[in-house]
């Protein structure tokens, strides 16, 4: 799990004072990009350098609790799927001061080549990235499909 302290600015609430939903979208993929800084370049290296992206395919989102301007997320970055071309990332946003779950995203993004714009088969760095932060296995343990 990776953590990032993000707090928040005035420009991204609402009038009603809270984090405007499509803001944790934003703040997903800060988390993303802190979550890749240990590639060589970091995130920005493994887009202009490498040329090689991670396009979302699917966000799902669900809100817990409201978020104020003043306040900071904490965001836990982890990895819920590994796949041969996509992963499914999982943010786990609480409000730094009562640690209260105010937001869950998770999101799959493909690994891309993106200059001929096609899926490719996972750099081993970012495949190795990945791993390091799998969330556990939920099922239990000796447990096989049935049938």
């Amino acid at each position: 799990m990776v953590s990032l302290d993000r707090p928040i600015k005035f420009e991204e609430v609402d009038a009603a004072n809270l984090v405007f939903f499509a803001r944790y979208l934003a703040y997903a993929h800060e988390a993303m990009e802190r979550f890749f800084a240990p590639l060589e370049g970091g995130y920005a290296g493994l887009i202009l350098a490498r040329r090689i992206g991670l396009p979302a395919v699917r966000v799902e989102a669900d809100y817990a609790a409201p978020v104020r301007y003043g306040e900071t997320l904490r965001i836990e970055t982890s990895v819920a799927r590994i796949g041969r071309r996509s992963a499914t990332l999982r943010y786990r946003m609480f409000r730094a001061h009562d640690g209260v779950l105010a937001a869950e995203l998770r999101h799959t993004v493909v690994t891309t080549d993106l200059v001929q714009t096609a899926s490719v088969q996972m750099p081993e760095d970012v495949r190795a990235l990945l791993s390091a932060h799998l969330e556990p296995d939920p099922s239990p343990a000796g447990a096989g499909p049935r049938g």
